[in-house]
């Protein structure tokens, strides 16, 4: 039975007499197990769908497989239509974690990787999973790529490009000699040409893991942490409850501007953040009733909990809104 990557749909946002239409579909084939990890809007107007694969057959002749899974990139017209495909592979399982479409028309994408040097990996293993970075051209040509780690293991969270034309990589270090507990995000800046300026590692004693990094106006990032650690280490903000979401603002040198913690005695889960013109949207899952400082209770189960601030991480004073999530 095949396995597919992605069906694609594309919907128009007008309002048609017999509901929206659809202008395209696209369904990705393949004859092993995919999985889907971004859709990239490049800056001509056109898509990158890139994943995880065990590799096709049509790769397997060409001597490059290691059976096991690799990156995995698909860039479609504005019509669906296939304009390139690109595996790159480890000899070892390789997973690709966050994808962003450079000022200059490429790609910048990074994954966990498990593979020591060779194949397509230029760099030897630094211990256990590193964080593995691919710079490519509009085409998806190799422009340069960068292996980060240390002796313990890190995986890949996120990516973005700063506006000084470098990157900002986000992942997550487990157990490390420089960290502070059981896991801690890694924050790298790098320059244009991959070159690393800095690094910082986030947390307190418990679990910190990183889920979501955005760009700011101001050349820096905000992260959106799930934290479980107490104020320690490098964590200046309380835990309310079990986990709470842990709001941290980088500066574009890589230094910490300010903190914010939200939770209420419950499990707070944060997984994303937004841009808004006067500050930042945050988002997640919440099983807290109406405690510590989350304002909204909670309707039975896990809610969906998002909160509204200014560029300086604090509330505006109406309420937080919490929205229902299904769970069957």
């Amino acid at each position: 039975m095949k396995k597919h990557l992605l069906w694609v749909s594309f919907l128009s946002m007008a309002l048609q007499l017999q509901g929206q239409e659809v202008l395209w579909q696209k369904d990705i084939k393949s004859s092993t197990q995919d999985f889907l990890n971004h859709i990239t809007t490049t800056i001509d107007g056109q898509y990158l769908i890139s994943g995880s694969s065990i590799q096709s057959s049509k790769v397997i002749e060409q001597g490059k497989s290691n059976h096991g899974y690799d990156f995995h990139l698909v860039k479609l017209n504005q019509d669906g239509e296939q304009v390139w495909e690109k595996y790159f592979s480890g000899n070892n399982h390789d997973y690709l974690a966050a994808t962003v479409s450079t000022q200059e028309g490429g790609f910048l994408i990074a994954g966990t990787s498990y593979s020591g040097k060779g194949l397509d990996k230029m760099e030897g293993s630094k211990g256990g999973s590193d964080i593995w970075l691919l710079r490519l051209n509009e085409f998806g040509d190799e422009l340069w790529q960068k292996n980060l780690g240390t002796s313990s293991d890190e995986q890949a969270s996120d990516v973005i490009q700063s506006t000084d034309l470098g990157f900002f990589v986000a992942g997550n270090v487990q157990y490390s000699a420089k960290g502070y507990g059981s896991k801690d995000v890694w924050i790298v800046r790098l320059d244009k040409d991959g070159k690393e300026l800095s690094q910082l590692i986030l947390g307190g004693k418990g679990l910190d893991e990183v889920e979501k990094m955005i760009p700011t106006k101001d050349g820096g990032v905000l992260l959106g942490i799930y934290s479980r650690s107490s104020a320690s280490g490098s964590k200046k903000t309380e835990n309310y409850g079990e986990g709470d979401y842990w709001i941290v603002k980088l500066s574009k040198d890589n230094k910490i501007e300010w903190e914010k913690n939200f939770g209420g005695t419950g499990d707070d889960h944060l997984r994303t953040l937004a841009l808004a013109s006067n500050g930042f949207v945050i988002g997640g899952e919440s099983r807290s009733e109406r405690s510590g400082n989350k304002s909204v209770g909670l309707d039975e189960g896990t809610d969906l909990w998002l909160i509204s601030v200014n560029e300086r991480g604090k509330s505006s004073g109406k309420n937080p809104i919490a929205l229902k999530i299904a769970i069957s």
